[in-house]
């Protein structure tokens, strides 16, 4: 038993409450990483920011639990400031939804400032639930010490306890509670659960006095309930959305369009057009990759990494017949909404749920083409965009076979292209870079074998005249058409991306701020 101010608390109420602090803390980090995702994506920067400002917030709850501690060291104390937490944390979801939809205004239209703001206003939304909770363990070892023969086999224990809950907390809402009932549903449960421990606690302490502090669970309860309902982005066109284990998925439709979105929504991972194969987007680019290839021969196997909803597999069936796709996407959801919204039901592609670099280094068959269109705007996952994963992707190239991957720009500024470039330079003889007409995208193209821009020209000449002679055909010749003038052979300028550095964000953000400054 523990007694301070008159007031009782059993210790396995308190271990059992830091604990369960411990665990809530972690878990709010984690689900927080998950609401921001629709509106800012989870880049590294993203990931920094959020640990960072918390480690700031539970640095702050650490003095000031001390410090309340040590003038009011009573139970009670204690469990109202879990009591306020708990509500706190219920809040959180509720209140980011005017925060987030002002975010995303700003996303959208290229406010950096606004952006900027914004992403600090929702960031803030953990900051007074986590300072709560960082007072917990302090307060703790004031109440839980008897002596000072005993203050650091105490303190020891408290953090030990609170950092055991930490670790559930990492992986309870990743692995179960995301998953099953959604981010802000995790919200209201970690919330709930907490203002029952403290609500319980109370009780253990004062008895029948605590019948008001019942009312806590109740507002929690009641705040997850309004939470819930309604979507996470509400969007026009709307058709789906959903949270899987790596992502936040929407599909939207304009007219006949369906377009894939991820995470903040900012660019199209797949399009889909009933009825049409090309769709007027950079994936079309990607049927001309083959033109780089030094071998006449049929094509016999492809590789997809970022199959995402499918589009460019659909287009090779379209093009060049039923040749084995193998198609890797990490997030297996997005394949299931694939099959779902863009008929990607070709019994020729096979898909992987696995990492794009794992998939190579695993396999063994030999490619004559592999797509890498794993670029998630504004970013390119550093891990695919590096010398040794190129080479890794040239040793699983057939003879002649090439690598073809799509990278973001802007109308000037083509830092990241130039970056990839001269990575891919690096690991294969020949390098080229196609602009797309239609959006900011580029196409780099990396050639296991010499082949001059000269070469490449007379091929896509030939497949423009020979535009209907085949099936394929049509399709090439209207690519090859939209290449006119967009092509150009790459010749090394900078040093390459390698595992050990490559600042692919830090390149990224220099060209958002370029943008931001109007250049």
């Amino acid at each position: 038993m523990r007694e301070s101010g008159g007031v009782r608390l059993r210790r396995g109420m308190l271990l059992a409450l830091v604990f369960a602090c411990g665990m809530t803390g972690m878990a709010v980090e984690m689900a927080g990483s998950r609401l921001l995702a629709p509106y800012f994506g989870n880049s590294l920067i993203v990931w920094a920011n959020l640990i960072g400002l918390i480690m700031v917030y539970l640095t702050v709850g650490y003095y000031l639990g001390g410090w309340l501690a040590d003038r009011h060291p009573t139970p009670i104390v204690l469990l109202r400031l879990t009591s306020a937490a708990a509500l706190c944390i219920a809040l959180i979801p509720l209140a980011a939804r005017p925060v987030l939809g002002f975010a995303a205004a700003g996303f959208t239209s290229l406010r950096w400032g606004l952006v900027a703001s914004s992403f600090i206003g929702v960031v803030a939304l953990f900051a007074a639930p986590m300072v709560l909770l960082g007072c917990v363990s302090p307060f703790a070892i004031r109440l839980d010490v008897r002596g000072m023969h005993a203050a650091g086999r105490v303190a020891g224990g408290i953090y030990g306890l609170s950092t055991l809950g930490s670790i559930v907390g990492t992986f309870l809402p990743v692995f179960f509670l995301i998953p099953a009932i959604g981010t802000r549903s995790t919200f209201g449960l970690l919330a709930t659960l907490l203002a029952a421990l403290s609500c319980l606690g109370l009780w253990s302490a004062l008895g029948r006095r605590a019948w008001p502090y019942l009312l806590v669970p109740l507002a929690a309860l009641a705040l997850w309930w309004a939470a819930a309902p309604g979507r996470i982005k509400p969007g026009a066109g709307l058709v789906y959305e959903a949270e899987s284990m790596y992502n936040y998925i929407q599909v939207t439709r304009e007219g006949e369009t369906y377009f894939l979105k991820l995470n903040e929504g900012e660019g199209n991972q797949s399009v889909y057009i009933p009825g049409q194969v090309l769709v007027n987007r950079v994936f079309d680019y990607f049927l001309a990759a083959p033109l780089f290839r030094t071998s006449d021969a049929p094509l016999e196997r492809i590789c997809i990494i970022g199959l995402a909803g499918g589009t460019i597999a659909r287009q090779y069936t379209a093009a060049y017949g039923p040749l084995p796709i193998d198609g890797v996407e990490i997030d297996p959801e997005i394949a299931e909404v694939g099959r779902r919204y863009f008929d990607m039901t070709q019994p020729n592609l096979a898909v992987h749920a696995l990492d794009g670099r794992q998939f190579l280094q695993l396999t063994e068959r030999r490619y004559d083409v592999i797509v890498v269109d794993a670029y998630v705007p504004p970013y390119i996952p550093f891990h695919l965009a590096t010398a040794e994963f190129f080479a890794e992707a040239a040793g699983r190239l057939s003879e002649g076979g090439v690598v073809a991957v799509n990278v973001g720009r802007t109308a000037t500024d083509r830092a990241l292209v130039e970056a990839i470039a001269n990575t891919m330079a690096a690991a294969y003889p020949a390098v080229f870079v196609v602009e797309a007409r239609e959006s900011y995208n580029s196409m780099v193209v990396g050639a296991s074998a010499p082949m001059t821009l000269e070469e490449v020209a007379a091929r896509l000449a030939a497949a423009r005249i020979a535009g209907a002679q085949s099936a394929a055909e049509p399709l090439l010749a209207n690519v090859a058409q939209r290449m006119e003038g967009r092509l150009a052979a790459h010749v090394a300028t900078g040093e390459a991306l390698r595992d050990d550095r490559a600042p692919v964000e830090q390149i990224v953000h220099g060209m958002i701020w370029r943008v931001a400054l109007g250049g």
